[in-house]
């Protein structure tokens, strides 16, 4: 049973942080990567910005467009999920594709198989000075990782693009500095608050449409440090290990590199409700492995302006 007290107060606060992010900058953007926490803020965005109408259906556009930072090694079923998406909804969607950075020479990696996760900064980073944002929503939560829960609400970013937790600004009651100096900007994070099953539990209520590889599906893996790698062209088998079929399903979407499924068989949001109840490590401590090269390679990345 979904206790709705306890998501309504969550979608009232956020709905609230979305609000003054509207009112307090001129040119903002909403990260969509098509996973489940921005598919979340979407919904949330809706109910903050747009009319509802019969059902689910919302009327209007948003007051920002969507930003998608496109690492070219993306899962199939998330790109066409976010076109699909961005086409139902007639919203303006802006993607920074890297292989462009790596055509500039402003990404440059080590090899072709190489993790374009870490790279993604660069990319934002020159969308942020090209579309000359000043804040960007994005839909990190405090209890995926430990930098993350450092993070405040709303994330100030100096005219580098870079987070320095030791000069975060306090937010007593409600009360939010948004004050920037010209070339820095601001994260906004309205579900910071949330947890991993706060957001399933929404995302069942709200019926909320997400890619399909959130749910239960066979797909050739390769067992490699604990975890599940999926076959894929940038994610061939090494030498010695074997390939083998899974009912698997995400916790989480990101570059093809380093984003790893899990053995479930949760067909429905219901189900992952129930699944999520029982779990212990956060989807990005089990699903990452760029979040297992150290204690401390998040906080490096979100120094250097990572989301």
């Amino acid at each position: 049973m979904i206790c709705h007290s306890h998501l309504n107060w969550l979608e009232e606060e956020a709905i609230f942080i979305l609000r003054e992010v509207a009112a307090a900058f001129e040119r903002p953007g909403l990260l969509f990567s098509s996973g489940k926490d921005s598919c979340v803020v979407l919904r949330l965005a809706e109910k903050a910005f747009k009319q509802r109408v019969a059902g689910s259906e919302f009327k209007g556009r948003l007051p920002f467009p969507l930003v998608h930072v496109d690492t070219g090694h993306n899962f199939p079923e998330v790109i066409e999920f976010r076109e699909k998406r961005v086409a139902e909804m007639g919203e303006r969607l802006i993607v920074a594709h890297m292989d462009e950075s790596i055509k500039k020479g402003t990404v440059r990696l080590a090899h072709p198989l190489e993790s374009r996760n870490g790279h993604q900064t660069v990319t934002l980073l020159e969308a942020i000075e090209e579309h000359r944002f000043d804040v960007l929503i994005g839909g990190a939560r405090r209890d995926e990782e430990k930098a993350r829960a450092k993070e405040r609400i709303f994330s100030h970013r100096d005219s580098f693009g870079q987070w320095q937790p030791k000069e975060q600004r306090p937010e007593l009651w409600n009360l939010f500095n948004t004050r920037i100096r010209p070339g820095e900007h601001f994260r906004a994070f309205p579900i910071s608050n949330w947890t991993e099953l706060d957001v399933w539990l929404y995302i069942a209520r709200e019926n909320i449409p997400l890619p399909s590889l959130y749910f239960k599906h066979e797909r050739p893996v390769i067992r490699r440090k604990g975890l599940l790698v999926s076959l894929t062209d940038v994610t061939p088998p090494e030498a010695g290990e074997t390939v083998e079929t899974a009912t698997v399903r995400f916790r989480t979407v990101g570059d093809m590199t380093c984003t790893c499924p899990v053995e479930s068989t949760a067909a429905t949001a219901a189900d992952i409700v129930a699944e999520t109840l029982t779990v212990t490590v956060s989807e990005r401590g089990a699903t990452r492995m760029d979040d297992r090269t150290s204690e401390a390679s998040m906080e490096r990345r979100k120094k250097e302006g990572y989301f």
